[in-house]
């Protein structure tokens, strides 16, 4: 069974047992908004939702109370600095999690410029089985668009300058606030992280998180396999920017096959951990944006991921590159949604440098070839030994394959590849039958495979070059051999220099 299988399973279970024991069902029933002035005749001044502003990094918060003035000037609130608010989602166990906390920290501390910190606190509204929870997502973005609407009123703040960022549920709370905003008083920006996929996917722009909720929208989508027509978090782009990190549907670090690790570092909680990894790394890569400035992600608009596999997609022309995280360039593009594609490592820094490859193969064998190769690099700033290639397809003829390698470190500007084709038992076997039987001279110049240059594209750098090999008199790459090329356009000596 497939690791994501049982995750979604696991999720299902849980929201139809806690549907079940409140008497709830989980049909299609309509969440459809009422009407605005319907909605805002029941918001009382004592909102369900605490507003805690964060004075520190370690700070646990002070209440701002809806038409209390004096509680702006206890709590902190600097009405000349932008308002980021945090919007958490479901509670299974009515605690706020600890991703909270911590971006809090960052946000207070890794920032350049300052801001105001706060938090929409909706933990009574929910801790609810899921389908209940779901419906106080309309009352809570009222409340905060209330608090916004009060700043602007009573302190003249702009909500232009609000960023709210909202994870799972939260990220759908955050867009029904901006939607009770007026068209001229709109909020800056929202960051949707893995919004919640059960009863919004596919739901209408009014009832979930949209690009015309804000000036600006995006969404970081990290676990959206679907299995049984549920997703826990939503698949399609619900954002200006959608970010799909190794494709949005599953990440890595996040088997169940970590999950003995899990047992190490939260005991009891390990499984709960293990089943929410793939869901919260939306959150932890945006914290991860903030703690490592100088470690940018890079995302690129793609078809899907499959494309972005082959390497395809790496350009950055026109905007179609983008920074994933709170350092996103803010563009606000047309309606139609853009879906940026990259890869990242299974932990903290997440950041990794993208390259596509493309290899022209002649395969002078009379049979179809499904090798594996394995590439080094050397760089001006390190080298990297072995990186696993393995083709989509066989090599039958003078074809051109494109694949995308990644590097979980900056090795500089490369300046030589060595591949290599990978001995197997079958391949050994007849490589040395073959042997046995021809003689190997002039023959061997049409035997195996020829491979003459390599190209590469940078994809953080956009740098664009071609590899030829070492030895031009021998272009044949047999089982077991490994080849050096070096760069066709620039004097290796002088770059080999820069190495020393």
């Amino acid at each position: 069974m497939e690791n994501p299988l049982c995750v979604s399973i696991f999720l299902f279970l849980c929201i139809l047992i806690q549907s079940s024991a409140h008497g709830q069902s989980l049909g299609t029933e309509s969440f459809g908004r009422r009407s605005r002035a319907a909605e805002t005749n029941e918001t009382s001044q004592e909102t369900r939702t605490r507003f805690l502003l964060f004075r520190g990094e370690t700070d646990k918060g002070c209440q701002i109370r809806l038409t209390h003035s004096d509680t702006l000037q206890q709590c902190g609130f600097n009405s000349s600095l932008p308002l980021v608010m945090i919007v958490h989602g479901w509670l299974v166990d009515g605690i706020l999690e600890d991703w909270v906390w911590q971006m809090v920290a960052a946000l207070k501390s890794h920032l350049a410029q300052p801001v105001n910190v706060g938090l929409a606190e909706w933990v009574t509204l929910a801790h609810n089985h899921y389908t209940t929870a779901v419906r106080n997502t309309r009352l809570v973005g009222q409340e905060i668009a209330a608090l916004l609407q009060w700043l602007q009123e009573s302190v003249q703040f702009s909500p232009s300058h609000v960023h709210l960022i909202g994870y799972s549920l939260g990220a759908h709370v955050s867009g029904f606030a901006g939607s009770y905003m007026s068209r001229k008083h709109k909020i800056g920006r929202i960051t949707g992280l893995d919004a919640a996929g059960p009863l919004f996917e596919k739901a209408s722009l009014s009832d979930r998180l949209s690009p015309d909720d804000a000036s600006f929208v995006d969404a970081i989508h990290t676990f959206t396999w679907e299995h049984m027509g549920l997703s826990v978090g939503i698949k399609q782009p619900i954002a200006h920017y959608d970010f799909y990190p190794n494709g949005g549907s599953y990440q890595p670090g996040c088997h169940f096959l970590e999950l003995y690790k899990h047992f190490a570092k939260h005991g009891l909680n390990a499984i709960t951990q293990t089943v929410k990894c793939a869901h919260e790394r939306s959150v932890h890569l945006f914290i991860d944006s903030l703690l490592h400035a100088d470690m940018q992600s890079t995302a690129y608009l793609c078809r899907d991921m499959d494309s972005f596999s082959q390497g395809l997609c790496l350009s950055c022309k026109k905007g179609r590159c983008n920074t994933l995280g709170y350092h996103t360039r803010q563009e606000r593009q047309s309606k139609r949604s853009k879906s940026l594609f990259l890869v990242t490592r299974a932990q903290s820094p997440f950041k990794v440098y993208h390259y596509q490859f493309k290899i022209r193969f002649i395969n002078q064998t009379e049979n179809p070839v499904e090798p594996t190769f394995t590439v080094s690099f050397l760089g001006t700033r390190g080298e990297r030994q072995k990186i696993p290639i393995t083709l989509s397809k066989g090599i039958t003829s003078n074809e051109t394959y494109s694949f995308l390698i990644t590097l979980d470190v900056d090795i500089g500007e490369l300046i030589m590849i060595k591949f290599k084709w990978e001995n197997s038992m079958v391949w050994s076997n007849v490589w040395n039958t073959v042997q046995t039987i021809i003689p190997w001279g002039r023959e061997s110049l049409h035997s195996g495979l020829a491979l003459k240059s390599i190209r590469v594209k940078v994809g953080e750098t956009q740098q664009r070059m071609t590899f030829c090999s070492e030895n031009m008199n021998d272009l044949q790459l047999h089982p077991a051999q490994e080849k050096t090329f070096v760069r066709c356009e620039t004097n290796s000596e002088t770059l080999k220099q820069k190495i020393r």
